[in-house]
């Protein structure tokens, strides 16, 4: 397998993920991917790690949840021969802090990832999508928290325009605050 760095970070990645958005099954979307149980899971994962692809992305919003949860049980015992991108900011639910990238819902979407993963830390975090309602600052300066602590490792944009990612880059270069080495 070939590894690369991640954007313009030190970490070295594969240069072929596995997704796993087929993990879970749940809703009429998720339902139609695929329904990979944890057995499944564990299998595809074997099969990866075999052959050298060790970068596992998933999403909180995948079947609610289910396919982080499978994603963890598949990888237990085996947390550091793997590296874990999950993403956040989609609706999760109908009420107003279920979606977006707040602060609130920032801190609440990794811990629950965490949570699901059953892990201390998600190594690259993928915001879902451009949050036109929270204040970009507000965003940059709770992921650089989060990375702080120890939480996250690295972090990354997904769905942006180029315009979006740019101001972001420009605010967190500003600021010293971890920049998106994903896209």
């Amino acid at each position: 397998m070939e590894y690369r760095n991640l954007g313009a970070s030190g970490l070295k990645v594969p240069v072929l993920s596995f997704g796993t958005g087929t993990f879970g099954g749940q809703g009429p979307l998720f339902s139609a991917w695929g329904r990979s149980d944890a057995g499944e899971a564990r299998r595809l994962i074997d099969i990866c790690l075999e052959a050298g692809v060790n970068l596992f992305d998933t999403a909180d919003v995948y079947s609610n949840g289910a396919s982080e949860e499978i994603l963890g049980a598949a990888i237990k015992g085996r947390r550091d021969k793997v590296l874990i991108s999950t993403k956040t900011g989609l609706p999760m639910g109908d009420g107003p802090l279920d979606a977006g990238t707040s602060r609130y819902r920032l801190v609440a979407a990794v811990d629950a990832a965490l949570r699901r993963l059953n892990t201390d830390y998600i190594d690259l975090l993928q915001l879902h999508a451009f949050d036109a309602f929270t204040p970009i600052d507000e965003v940059l300066s709770t992921l650089d928290a989060l990375v702080r602590t120890g939480k996250l490792r690295y972090v990354g944009a997904s769905n942006f325009s180029g315009w979006h990612l740019m101001k972001s880059l420009g605010i967190a270069e500003r600021h010293g605050w971890p920049r998106y080495v994903a896209h």
